[in-house]
């Protein structure tokens, strides 16, 4: 038998297993015992098989691919060179590379309204993992009514019909707007967007804790979430009313980066006489000047579960939504 033509079916033969088998386990699919993969691997090596794997994954009817899709909103500005999401992006790639399979990053802009026909329909992907429940969930909705294997990183307290993996943010903002009473602040901002379904939760806990506390008073600026959009409220808010606040709760380091830039601008001491406190924590909120105190995300840990439930849907399961606990990490900011 000459290598150069040797086919799949031949392969398999060899090793003594079926063609199907012999595909998964060239594909390193993690459902294939790691002795028969390498098993295979090393015949391939020796006879100079390649596999052909679109021939592969038509016959199989399965593309080993997981999209993960940023889920934007018409008029946000947030791109995907935000930091917070290249780091949920990173964390699920890791996870899905651990389980056999490829990534494919898309966005909601690319993939258009119909998110089944684009992934499932069109062979670009097995399931869809959706970094962002946005504004509304009807496209999420939708895709999930056409049977589209797919789970959500938001709100796991939001009611729907596919799983959602999430931070507790209500807790959270319970924890920021705690902190910064206990720190002194009385005149609190919450700088972002309830509309969106994560935000209001941590707005819900904003205005709890402010509730408690007799003296204290709260306003919220609605903004996208972006630096930019943090620099020039907090611009406008200091031109129209002065210093009229002490304390900012961001909906996210880089709204919080925005606005702290601002501040420094006009010389307003950071935390002398403004405490602020961010979310997300990503790696810039260490090195800022001053540093940034913020709420943690485990996105490592949100990406294993993010995986780990859109495979179990693969296999015909229905996982539940799971909350994931937060940690708040005080730096010099509060």
């Amino acid at each position: 038998m000459q290598s150069k033509k040797m086919k799949l079916a031949d392969l398999a033969k060899l090793a003594g297993v079926s063609t199907s088998t012999a595909s998964r386990a060239l594909n390193n699919n993690p459902l294939i015992k790691e002795e028969t993969r390498k098993k295979l691997q090393a015949l391939a090596k020796k006879h100079n098989f390649s596999l052909n794997a679109a021939a592969s994954r038509l016959r199989l009817q399965k593309t080993n691919v997981i999209a993960v899709l940023i889920n934007f909103d018409a008029e946000t500005e947030q791109s995907i060179d935000d930091p917070f999401l290249l780091k949920v992006v990173s964390d699920i790639n890791l996870a899905v590379n651990r389980q056999g399979y490829e990534l494919l990053l898309s966005n909601s802009y690319m993939a258009g309204d119909d998110w089944h026909g684009y992934f499932i329909d069109g062979r670009r992907a097995d399931g869809v993992i959706v970094v962002g429940q946005g504004k509304q969930q009807a496209r999420i909705e939708r895709a999930a009514s056409a049977g589209t294997p797919l789970v959500v990183w938001g709100d796991p307290k939001t009611d729907g019909d596919y799983p959602i993996v999430g931070s507790d943010n209500y807790l959270a903002g319970c924890m920021a707007t705690q902190h910064l009473l206990e720190q002194g602040a009385r005149r609190l901002l919450f700088m972002g967007d309830p509309a969106h379904a994560e935000l209001a939760e941590r707005y819900r806990g904003f205005c709890e804790q402010i509730s408690k506390e007799p003296q204290a008073s709260a306003s919220l600026l609605k903004i996208d979430i972006t630096s930019q959009a943090a620099y020039e409220v907090i611009n406008q808010t200091l031109l129209k009313e002065g210093l009229s606040f002490d304390g900012i709760f961001a909906c996210s380091d880089m709204v919080a980066l925005g606005a702290m830039k601002a501040l420094k601008e006009r010389y307003v001491s950071i935390p002398n006489d403004v405490r602020m406190v961010g979310f997300d924590d990503i790696a810039m909120a260490d090195i800022s000047s001053p540093s940034l105190t913020s709420i943690q995300q485990n996105t490592r840990l949100a990406g294993q579960v993010l995986v780990d439930k859109l495979l179990a849907q693969l296999k015909g399961d229905k996982p539940d939504s799971t909350q994931l606990d937060v940690e708040l990490v005080v730096r010099q900011s509060s």
